[in-house]
């Protein structure tokens, strides 16, 4: 009855941005005008809106929110699968280097002209710089994963240690290239090291979406297994649960969502970190409600600092990833202090 009631207060609240989201901005758009625009697309009259609205509806602000939804529904599952498998309330998709990994290989492209990568760019397109952002979050995630693994079988605390290591050799790594940059690649690398959703169009929406609904189907389905690891990898193995194959599956989903979002939107932080542990502590550590919850509370914090971002320094806009760490950061301390406090008690 609690889990039922909290996802359906967080779908109201994830519609309620929604909406919000897609009226507000330099071209206002009133609820009934909302309606009679999308009524018009299923065969209504166009009576009630102005072209100028409709246009900005459909081409604009509907593809940029359903990627707001997208990416932070991704980041946020994928944080929260993360922290049950490391059985830490501060892990981050990012202590395996997935986000470290995809910003070097996008910001590499960006710098390094070369013909591999004009080459790479004729052939995808589009698609180019997102394709090779994903695939330098996966080698850099199955880097760690290959240097954690002793005597056959991934160990958790080897894994974090070489997500470490790998993290400042990528950052070290984009440093040198951000500093080797010209202007004009330097506007692009911004768009990686702080993230925005300024890109969006329906080619994006379509490229990123089968990458995150799979994960945010499969992780789901594991939330047993990790409620059963929580006890440990001893009692969790004596229950039956397949430990190393529970961990390939979390990384390689939790890789797959973080890795496709980077890839579209940059690197956007605390939304992995924050929402599962802020759920925890009003909603409990049961995985069958955190990991879906986790997905809609997301989508509606990672869409409500889009909307933030767009319309605070309007005609300009903030990076994506200023608008998460103000908020995040706040909150992150909160739970330093708080964890300190019940330490000394």
């Amino acid at each position: 009855m609690k889990q039922t009631l909290i996802i359906s207060v967080l779908i109201a609240l994830l519609l309620a941005v929604v909406v919000c989201s897609v009226c507000i901005g330099a071209v206002s758009i009133g609820w009934r005008e909302l309606l009679a625009i999308v009524s018009h697309r299923f065969g209504g009259e166009a009576v009630g809106f102005e072209p100028q609205q409709d246009a900005v509806f459909w081409i604009i602000r509907l593809p940029r929110v359903l990627l707001g939804v997208l990416v932070g529904a991704s980041l946020a599952v994928a944080g929260a699968s993360m922290q049950g498998l490391f059985r830490n309330p501060l892990a981050d998709p990012g202590l395996i280097g997935v986000s470290a990994g995809a910003s070097l290989f996008a910001v590499v492209m960006i710098v390094l002209e070369i013909k591999v990568f004009t080459a790479l760019s004729g052939l995808l397109g589009f698609y180019a710089l997102s394709v090779f952002a994903f695939g330098g979050a996966v080698i850099t995630t199955l880097t760690v994963y290959r240097l954690s693994k002793t005597g056959g079988k991934a160990v958790i605390a080897t894994m974090l240690l070489a997500g470490i290591a790998i993290n400042a050799l990528a950052g070290a790594l984009t440093g040198l290239l951000t500093y080797t940059a010209t202007d004009a690649q330097l506007r692009s690398i911004v768009f990686w090291g702080l993230g925005s959703l300024g890109g969006a169009s329906w080619e994006s929406v379509a490229a990123v979406a089968p990458f995150v609904l799979l994960p945010m189907i499969a992780l789901p389905r594991l939330s047993k297994a990790l409620n059963a690891l929580a006890l440990g990898e001893s009692e969790a193995a004596y229950l039956g649960i397949d430990v190393k194959s529970l961990k390939r599956q979390v990384i390689l989903w939790a890789t797959m969502a973080v890795g496709a979002s980077v890839a579209v939107a940059g690197t956007i932080g605390f939304i992995g970190l924050v929402i599962p542990h802020l759920l925890r502590l009003f909603a409990g550590a049961d995985h069958k409600l955190i990991l879906p919850a986790s997905a809609l509370l997301g989508a509606a914090v990672l869409t409500t600092s889009d909307l933030i971002s767009r319309t605070a320094v309007a005609p300009s806009e903030l990076p994506i990833g200023i608008i998460t760490a103000m908020l995040g950061t706040p909150f992150f301390l909160w739970i330093l202090i708080k964890e300190k406090r019940r330490m000394t008690v």
